[in-house]
């Protein structure tokens, strides 16, 4: 099996080079593909350093698969000549997520729709991926009617600026913001995206949309997304409404038996997931699962993952596995 990565010297792509080796995937080439600017860069794989090439359209012959880890113009531009190639585009941008042409895929949840696509599979949205993971068992046995999101992204969620100007601001609060709108260390800032549908975002409105198309349910989501000052790894606070009344034991037993997912839950002893605890692996940590006290049906809970790893390039690196 022949390889490219597009994009492989951001976080997410380097991410993938990792994990493509970790999860053991046969790779007989691995071509590394960014920017004229990155052309000579090496990035260690299997015991040796592999050169970074300039992306161009005749890159993709006679590879297999192509990850992306590039921009969504990227990812537009080059996706026709990686499909003409023969080769399966998993792309990690927004770009084609929403294309009823297009699977969209977490492998745990729904793997086998990767079976249906064209020459393009999409990777979610990072944060969307950690909150499936964490309530798809509920859903799969009660089936979710409602849902009310709030996430707390890292700064790694912007890339590799995103922790710079961090720890920059940590270093000196006088800093300009340039990756962000305002500071960010010390602060938290409740926008990510721009402006979309009724004031939510359109960080906000990946929720509802791709959760809806990963977990094959129509159902209704209000999120909000918020920029939290913590490195690695998103958390999300969500508060639940299923069709099938559930308890407490129930909803935990379900989430306990999902694949790569923990559960760390027992106030008693501080036990409850943190970005800390899931940075650099790949589960999903599920807590503070409890009876909401709003909603009729109601379950609460809060979860972690890293979002560099299972939030984008493992996960993208699962889908070859689906494949």
């Amino acid at each position: 099996m022949k390889i490219a990565i597009l994009g492989a010297t951001g976080a997410v792509g380097r991410q993938m080079v990792e994990c493509i080796e970790e999860q053991n995937i046969p790779c007989d080439e691995l071509k590394l593909l960014a920017s004229a600017r990155s052309v000579g860069v090496q990035i260690p794989f299997q015991g040796k350093n592999l050169t970074v090439e300039e992306a161009c359209e005749t890159s993709f012959e006679g590879m297999d698969i192509v990850l992306g880890a590039a921009s969504n113009a990227l990812a537009k531009k080059f996706a026709p000549y990686i499909v003409k190639a023969g080769a399966v585009f998993i792309d990690n941008s927004s770009a084609f997520r929403m294309d009823p042409e297009v699977p969209l895929v977490v492998p745990e949840i729904n793997g086998e729709d990767a079976g249906n696509h064209k020459g393009i599979i999409s990777n979610p949205n990072c944060s969307t991926i950690i909150a499936c993971m964490a309530i798809a068992a509920i859903d799969k046995q009660f089936h979710i009617t409602n849902m009310i999101a709030s996430t707390y992204q890292a700064v790694s969620g912007a890339g590799k600026n995103g922790i710079t100007e961090l720890e920059n601001q940590i270093a000196n609060t006088d800093m300009t913001p340039s990756v962000f709108p305002y500071q960010i260390a010390y602060n938290c800032i409740p926008c990510i995206g721009s402006p979309s549908t009724d004031d939510y975002t359109t960080e906000e409105m990946k929720m509802e949309n791709e959760g809806r198309k990963i977990l094959h349910n129509h159902m209704n989501v209000t999120c909000t997304c918020v920029r939290v000052p913590v490195m690695r790894s998103h958390s999300v606070s969500i508060s639940l409404q299923t069709e099938i009344p559930v308890t407490v034991q129930q909803a935990t037993q379900a989430i306990a038996a999902f694949p790569n997912v923990q559960i760390k839950d027992d106030l008693s002893i501080g036990c409850y997931p943190m970005p800390l605890d899931t940075s650099n692996q790949d589960d999903v940590f599920v807590g503070r699962i409890r009876k909401d006290r709003v909603l009729e049906n109601g379950i609460s809970l809060f979860c972690c993952g890293d979002q560099i790893r299972k939030g984008a390039a493992s996960n993208a690196v699962q889908i070859i596995k689906c494949l």
